[in-house]
């Protein structure tokens, strides 16, 4: 399997790790590197996680953030990398407005 990190995803671990660096020196890099710790499970758990808004959705282990994916074929795509502190009415609206996207496709 192959995983991919879809731009609107890629946007979401920039701006998480803009709001961990300009918390304390160096917590940025530490966030990325939990998350890309996480995003490389999926190479053995894809699959397993709960879907929510139709995407299967997997719960970093170190900071409340989750990261929403799909399976096609033998890719594993990465929607969004979100926080879970936010909204879940925001959660929701962007991922089915990414859903919405697709189907347009």
């Amino acid at each position: 399997m192959n995983i991919e990190i879809l731009d609107e995803a890629q946007e979401d671990l920039i701006q998480g790790f803009h709001f961990y660096e300009d918390r304390e020196p160096k917590l940025g890099s530490y966030f990325l590197d939990s998350l890309f710790s996480d995003i490389d499970s999926l190479l053995v758990y894809a699959g397993i996680h709960q879907t929510n808004f139709g995407y299967h959705r997997c719960l970093s282990k170190r900071f409340p953030f989750a990261i929403y994916y799909n399976i096609e074929g033998d890719m594993i795509r990465i929607h969004a990398v979100l926080d879970c502190r936010q909204n879940p009415s925001r959660t929701k609206s962007r991922l089915t407005e990414d859903i919405s996207i697709e189907n347009q496709i």
